[in-house]
């Protein structure tokens, strides 16, 4: 019975920090407006709720090239642009092997956050490793 209870629990938490897909009429007006007036050329967007934030996403393939957050109040946090794997500092890929044994990179990003610093993202087993502009390890995210 513990152990039920105890998985239940973890798959529930697990739920909760992930990104999860919303419809743009569940987005707040000011989310949508601040999005509007600092993107105004941006078409099909998709949304998805990520950590209390709102999450915009557009373009290319995969409909998420590009990706903006902002707090519910509609302040903005971040964007991020995706770029190839290859395309991350060359520091990035001996610190992932070095520190999760047999992961391999699945996304990378450029993030640019509020205050105008420039980070990288590199997504490895559903989660996201912050690193500096040099591609010196950050936090995990």
């Amino acid at each position: 019975m513990k152990k039920t209870v105890l998985l239940s629990l973890a798959v529930a938490m697990a739920g909760t920090v992930m990104a999860q897909d919303i419809k743009t009429k569940d987005v707040p007006a000011n989310v949508k407006a601040e999005l509007a007036k600092k993107y105004p050329n941006v078409a099909k967007v998709s949304w998805e709720k990520e950590k209390g934030n709102y999450e915009a996403n557009w373009g290319g393939k995969s409909g998420e090239d590009t990706s903006v957050q902002f707090t519910p109040a509609g302040v903005f946090v971040e964007e991020m642009n995706a770029i190839a794997i290859t395309a991350l500092p060359a520091t990035v890929a001996p610190y992932i092997k070095a520190h999760y044994k047999g992961a391999k990179i699945k996304e990378a990003g450029r993030v640019t956050d509020a205050a105008g610093n420039k980070m990288f993202e590199a997504e490895i087993k559903g989660k996201d490793l912050i690193f500096d502009s040099e591609g010196k390890f950050i936090k995990v995210d």
